[in-house]
């Protein structure tokens, strides 16, 4: 199953302590940020605490999922380094990946959340991990600027993303 082979890589990854500049430690986000085109007010040194949705890219196309850097229909509005560009995407008829926050995550979920570091929708994205009827687990990049495993209510999630492979 492809979405249990995502959150194995997903822990995994999250657990390499992947960084931005942070206690005076150079930023080591260099290989996720070459997924990415850059331009002149772009680069890996812009991406301190703006990072969550490049991670989720990284562990999926690590997983063996072939996503675009960015999904070409107008409706998607930025590239996956963005977590509004995940929803746009998933919410296409022509993916139909989006589930509702009051269903049930599984292993490998994609999970959007509002408001963890701003009072803003769709500030943050992860992966699904583990979860139990009151808090849900994940492996995160940008937490504090840090990857990690995170344990969160499902207060403020917004939905879930759930990929299907496809040959």
């Amino acid at each position: 199953m492809m979405n249990a082979k995502l959150a194995q890589i997903a822990k995994i990854e999250a657990s390499k302590c992947y960084h931005g500049n942070v206690m005076g430690a150079k930023t080591n986000l260099q290989p996720i940020s070459d997924l990415f085109p850059y331009s002149d007010s772009w680069d890996v040194n812009n991406w301190d605490n703006c990072w969550c949705a490049a991670f989720v890219y990284w562990c999926c196309i690590k997983a063996g999922y072939n996503l675009p850097v960015r999904y070409e229909n107008e409706s998607v509005t930025c590239n996956f380094a963005g977590c509004i560009a995940w929803e746009q995407w998933a919410k296409l008829p022509e993916t139909n990946y989006w589930i509702n926050k009051n269903e049930r995550p599984e292993i490998g979920d994609i999970v959007l959340f509002d408001c963890i570091f701003k009072n803003e929708e769709n500030d943050h994205i992860a992966i699904v991990i583990g979860f139990d009827d009151h808090i849900i687990e994940t492996a995160e990049g940008n937490f504090n600027n840090v990857s990690a495993i995170v344990r969160r209510p499902y207060d403020n999630v917004r939905g879930y993303i759930r990929l299907r492979w496809r040959t």
